[in-house]
């Protein structure tokens, strides 16, 4: 069982952060109303998502949505960033990924319009677990891992409507993008981040690193390496490919295993970084520990470090998540579509082949149920609204 919070980015807590009244406003956006009803995720790590509900302006139609705010980048590069997901999120269309509608802008604020699950983030689930120190059961960290490598197999196959490869990559696959949602679905988010082969896209400048520095696979931190070097688009379709992110789902999946990120532990740092990172290079939101320390961690993560951080793991799970987290792409699987067929084939050996929607749906409310138990929690989970707020809690305490 878990003794502690599994990563130091799950303490922080929501202190000092606005409280819900203070997002609620209201824009008109071509043939929609706007009124924002509260905050999703307000984090400098991760993209700030707002809950609004989107009603056309001569239809009865009406449907909750996410506002996803393009502010890593500000002015035309924000608006053609924000354009560009839309237009990659056209060709998307997959029962296991979240859809995206628009894009739309307020006071000179470009938001990325997002389809709405009522649920929450892998990553709370992952959260509110270490608190109550709860394992995740083996099946429903397999069966989740089989369900987004599934999505991520279409994205990796996707085509345009003149039947050109798009060599889409999502480079930011991690507990944060990675939605669970009341009825027991499961959903990839958010490929604001990606990359793809699309017409007309914004190549990666070179002095960016784009993605989930915290999942992101070692290929990519050796093309923005050598792109400093030779001064040019640090990604090409000849050099990263869908493995980056099988790499990524791996670190995921030995997370939900062991209830440990599995870069933290310090027998994985040297003494010193191995390697400069080099100057200049930014990312498009903070990191909870700087991007070189971070940066060695991935090109240091080999066999032996992966062996060791899946002791635990039983075999053949554990010869999966040693193929998954190769260093080398080429030692990895092929493709999205091998790991969803062997996490998949697991569960059979294991008996839980039937695992789905109603088991899902019933560990996140055991998970949640447990955490609520817990009241005045010295931290709520970054995400809103799945536990009761705080301040509620306090309420209650004081009136009973």
């Amino acid at each position: 069982m878990p003794t502690s919070k599994n990563s130091p980015r799950r303490a922080a807590t929501r202190q000092g952060e606005d409280r819900y009244n203070d997002f609620r406003f209201s824009f008109e956006s071509g043939e929609y109303r706007y009124d924002v009803e509260a905050p999703l995720l307000l984090h400098p790590d991760f993209d700030t998502l707002l809950i609004a509900s989107r009603r056309h302006l001569t239809k009865k139609e009406r449907r909750k949505v996410i506002l996803k705010k393009v502010g890593a980048v500000t002015g035309r590069e924000a608006r053609a960033r924000a354009t560009e997901e839309v237009r990659l999120a056209g060709f998307l269309h997959h029962p296991k990924i979240a859809r995206v509608f628009d894009f739309v802008v307020n006071n000179g604020t470009p938001f990325v319009v997002m389809e709405h699950s009522k649920g929450s983030f892998l990553f709370t689930l992952l959260d509110l677990a270490a608190t109550v120190e709860r394992l995740l059961p083996i099946p429903f960290a397999v069966h989740i891992a089989a369900e987004v490598a599934d999505a991520l197999a279409y994205a990796h196959e996707c085509e345009d409507d003149s039947g050109t490869p798009l060599h889409i990559v999502h480079r930011a696959v991690g507990p944060m993008r990675i939605r669970l949602t009341v009825d027991g679905r499961v959903k990839l988010c958010n490929f604001g981040a990606a990359y793809s082969e699309l017409a007309g896209r914004m190549p990666t400048p070179r002095d960016l690193l784009r993605g989930d520095p915290a999942y992101i696979a070692p290929e990519l931190l050796r093309a923005i390496f050598a792109a400093t070097q030779r001064k040019s688009d640090p990604l090409t379709a000849k050099e990263l490919d869908g493995r980056a992110d099988i790499f990524s789902l791996g670190l995921v999946l030995l997370e939900m295993l062991t209830a440990k990120y599995p870069l933290d532990p310090l027998g994985l740092l040297p003494d010193r970084p191995a390697s400069r990172f080099p100057a200049g290079i930014r990312t498009e939101h903070s990191t909870w520990i700087s991007l070189e320390v971070l940066a060695n961690r991935v090109l240091r993560f080999g066999t032996e470090e992966v062996l060791r951080a899946t002791g635990v793991v039983f075999e053949p799970l554990r010869a999966l998540l040693v193929r998954a987290l190769a260093l080398d792409p080429a030692q990895r699987y092929r493709t999205a579509a091998d790991f969803r067929d062997d996490l998949r084939g697991y569960l059979r050996e294991i008996g839980a082949v039937n695992y789905g929607r109603q088991q899902v749906m019933d560990e996140v409310a055991i998970t949640v149920r447990m955490a609520t138990e817990r009241k005045l929690l010295a931290a709520q989970p970054m995400e809103y609204g799945v536990l009761p707020d705080l301040e509620d809690l306090r309420d209650e305490e004081k009136s009973g």
